[in-house]
């Protein structure tokens, strides 16, 4: 199934398989930039994801030396020869995994190269950003006449101090991974030749966590994300919110497993169930 997938996907995405974790390679030449066919290939790559049952944790990564993605294909978003009525994607918009909510399993950036504009918004999808030390990130839209509404404006002034957020937006000045990790944008960083490692290792340890667990802890972060406090500690009670994983996770024979391991000091067996 996996090569089948990966045929389809081929020019545009590659996934790899170790174990419970996916590899999600962007190898769109020369650097990844985001047109509708990219965007439809990286939402197949994640609903993939999301429903092979054995798979845990992805890794959103760049096969393109000169970038993670350099974000909107300017080339495509212009053309008047019918390329832009290509099939782009149905639910994860903008890149495919910028507003794709039925993703909740866990999904980790690893930048090894530039996230420019929609590139950095395809990171800010994802729940851990992880950087090289040489790498950086920038919203350059306003230099080409354009706003960052695909997660750039929503989603950092969220994730750093909002005058450092929309400093970034206003100027368009890069930030390095050294201040990224310093404003709490990245998880860890670490040189070049190193990121990979890195990045397995913060994927396996992720991976060991209750399967149910973590996709109810991603449900339930989307759902008090801006509530007051009050209103975020009544979650159990939340009105409107979709919490169908979390009220499946307080059932779950995994719920009495991992506090049956513990007390028994053995690693615990998940099941999904």
């Amino acid at each position: 199934m996996l090569a089948d997938l990966n045929r389809e996907l081929a020019g545009f995405v590659e996934l790899h398989r170790d174990g419970p974790i996916l590899e999600i390679r962007m190898v769109k030449p020369a650097v990844n930039a985001i047109c509708r066919r990219f965007s439809r290939s990286l939402e197949q790559a994640a609903l993939h994801l999301q429903n092979e049952p054995d798979l845990r944790v992805g890794l959103l990564t760049s096969g393109c030396e000169k970038a993670f993605s350099a974000g909107l294909d300017f080339r495509q978003s212009t053309a008047q020869d019918g390329r832009e009525r290509e099939p782009g994607a149905k639910e994860g918009g903008f890149g495919g995994i910028t507003t794709l909510w039925s993703l909740k399993k866990p999904l980790i950036a690893v930048i090894g190269a530039p996230a420019i504009g929609g590139g950095l918004e395809l990171a800010l999808a994802c729940d851990i950003i992880l950087m090289a030390d040489e790498a950086h990130l920038r919203l350059p839209e306003l230099e080409r006449g354009l706003i960052p509404d695909g997660g750039g404006l929503q989603r950092l002034p969220r994730r750093i101090p909002h005058h450092v957020a929309t400093a970034m937006i206003w100027t368009g000045e890069p930030m390095s991974a050294a201040d990224a990790l310093r404003w709490g944008l990245a998880y860890r960083t670490a040189p070049r030749d190193r990121l990979d490692a890195m990045a397995s290792e913060v994927a396996r340890q992720v991976a060991r966590g209750a399967p149910l667990a973590q996709q109810a802890l991603k449900e339930a972060l989307r759902a008090v994300d801006g509530l007051p406090d009050r209103q975020a500690m009544a979650l159990r009670g939340l009105p409107g919110a979709d919490l169908t994983v979390f009220e499946r996770m307080l059932k779950s024979d995994d719920m009495i497993e991992g506090q049956r391991a513990f007390l028994e000091r053995r690693a615990p067996r998940w099941t999904g169930h």
